[in-house]
């Protein structure tokens, strides 16, 4: 079994699960506790069976801890995708730590952009300075993809960012808001509720509908934030070349 870190306590990863998931699908979970490896471990497992080109599996998304894989029913049956799911848990894995790809994505920092900004750094014990720098210092993964099409979870950052949701909803997030709780960062895909905390502002559009591949993260890709003057984010805006100053190379 694997083990980890979490909270400053070892955490100890159990066998995968196997479970059944509506009346076409099976769900395969690493642990209830999210971690790095237990993360790590549901992306290079869902690469697997994507390569595994499985007759009659239709999806396979993976998200914190966990794979969900769906089958048409017509095509096949629960009992014969466990037991290829089972099988493929055998094999070594593909996937590493590594990232396939990385970002470099210009956020605003400033007041305007950022209205929650000390707030959060009060929560994590720090100043807004110093949630800055600690948060464009930080090589982030994208761990998961979800509540809204392309919107990324990412992290994790040090355990004094383990800072909790609001009590109330903020009734409207923009799109591109940098949020933060619970050690991980979101950029928002579209204007939204949500009880995380808005610490700034990007131009990055993390969903497209429009664009060849809409989503514009993939699990297991990393993420680094640059700061940026809010003029300067202003001006990506309004650039049509660019997606929000966003640069990504190919790391693998």
């Amino acid at each position: 079994m694997g083990q980890t870190k979490r909270a400053g306590c070892a955490v100890q990863l159990a066998a995968p699960e196997i479970c059944p998931l509506g009346i076409d699908g099976v769900l395969v979970r690493f642990a209830r506790i999210l971690s790095e490896e237990a993360n790590t471990r549901a992306i290079g497992f869902a690469a697997q069976v994507k390569a595994a080109g499985l007759h009659g599996v239709q999806e396979v998304a993976s998200s914190l801890t966990s794979v969900r894989v769906a089958f048409n029913p017509t095509l096949t049956n629960r009992a014969d995708i466990t037991a290829q799911l089972a099988e493929i848990l055998t094999q070594p894995a593909h996937a590493t730590a590594t990232p396939r790809r990385a970002w470099r994505i210009p956020v605003a920092f400033g007041p305007e952009h950022a209205p929650q900004l000390a707030e959060a750094a009060a929560l994590a014990g720090v100043t807004q300075d110093q949630a800055v720098k600690q948060i464009t210092s930080q090589t982030l993964r994208v761990i998961a993809l979800g509540f809204a099409p392309g919107q990324p979870y990412l992290g994790m950052l040090p355990p004094h960012w383990d800072i909790a949701r609001q009590s109330e909803l903020t009734p409207k997030m923009p799109n591109g808001a940098l949020v933060a709780a619970v050690r991980q960062l979101i950029i928002f895909a579209a204007d939204a509720p949500t009880g995380w905390r808005h610490i700034g502002q990007t131009a990055f559009r993390v969903y497209q509908p429009d664009a060849p591949e809409p989503f514009a993260f993939q699990p297991g890709d990393s993420v680094q934030f640059c700061a940026v003057g809010d003029s300067e984010l202003d001006a990506l805006r309004n650039r049509g070349d660019t997606n929000g100053g966003a640069q990504m190379s190919v790391v693998t």
